[in-house]
């Protein structure tokens, strides 16, 4: 089932790239790169371990341990955060026809991921500085990842019709793929307990529901992506009026210049009324004589 998924890895990649898809969503390239180069390489050092000269007996179980041990973390720590990205990539892609939400909505989007991680990550003890703490600090980015990745899928199919967006597209199909993850994720993490096995049946449970979200995902690579209409709404209607206020929000305006007035303003109601004067008392004068 490993190589299975890094077949399906290597398929989805290649359509990927075919497609210049990953000009759209470059975050996501770079996860399919990092998957595609590290499958193997976990592969070769797990199997070395399992060899009658890689075993626990001999020295060099400890070499081929602490080498899979650590380049399996690291590509589990960049994997979370380079999800992180494609989150907001696929929030980006969905409200791409709606600019001032799309700004909006960006900011809290990236504060909401900023808070995720920062509770995730405020309950790993760095008080003892082992080498566990790797793990527990991975796992908690994976979980808050999750969560956001959750959250998203249940945004793009309550918005989806507000949006115009089509269950055919490419934005819909990688929110789904990595929504399925999560679920199983969190499913089988209540089942799975902490001292397991490769063999064991939630094993293998795990791994078929990522080949399943692989074949979600070269699915939507390979069938022709429909295009995204403009959309078309009243003007009275409430997505409308939000998108006007949030692209309001942020904007200084239009600087008017008011005239003032001129400094000869003033002299010149005084020369008026001089003038007034003046005639009355000339008249005065004219009618005496």
């Amino acid at each position: 089932m490993c190589v299975a998924e890094f077949a399906l890895w290597a398929v989805l990649g290649f359509l990927f790239w075919k497609k210049m898809l990953h000009h759209r969503f470059p975050a996501m390239g770079y996860y399919l790169v990092l998957r595609v180069v590290s499958q193997p390489v976990i592969l070769a050092l797990l199997y070395a371990q399992s060899q009658p000269w890689g075993r626990s007996t001999t020295p060099a179980y400890f070499t081929y341990f602490c080498f899979y041990f650590y380049v399996y973390w690291a590509v589990y720590i960049a994997s979370a955060i380079l999800l992180f990205f494609v989150c907001t990539e696929i929030f980006s892609s969905a409200l791409s026809a709606l600019p001032g939400l799309l700004k909006f909505g960006s900011v809290i989007f990236r504060w909401a991921v900023l808070a995720s991680v920062i509770v995730s990550l405020s309950t790993v003890n760095f008080e003892h500085g082992n080498i566990l703490m790797i793990p527990a600090i991975a796992y908690r980015l994976m979980r808050s990842v999750s969560i956001v990745e959750l959250c998203l899928l249940a945004f793009l199919c309550l918005s989806m019709n507000a949006l115009h967006l089509s269950v055919r597209d490419i934005t819909f199909g990688i929110a789904l793929g990595f929504g399925v993850m999560s679920s199983s994720d969190f499913i089988l993490a209540s089942l799975i307990s902490s001292r397991t096995s490769l063999s064991d049946p939630v094993q293998y449970v795990s791994e078929a529901i990522i080949l399943l979200s692989l074949g979600i995902w070269v699915t939507y690579s390979a069938l022709p992506e429909p295009a995204r209409k403009p959309i078309v709404m009243p003007v009275n209607s409430t997505i409308y009026r939000w998108n006007e206020i949030a692209t309001a929000l942020g904007h200084a305006g239009t600087q008017v210049a008011v005239p003032q007035p001129a400094n000869s303003f003033f002299l010149t109601d005084v020369e008026s009324v001089v003038d007034k004067v003046l005639s009355k008392n000339l008249k005065s004068r004219q009618s005496e004589i």
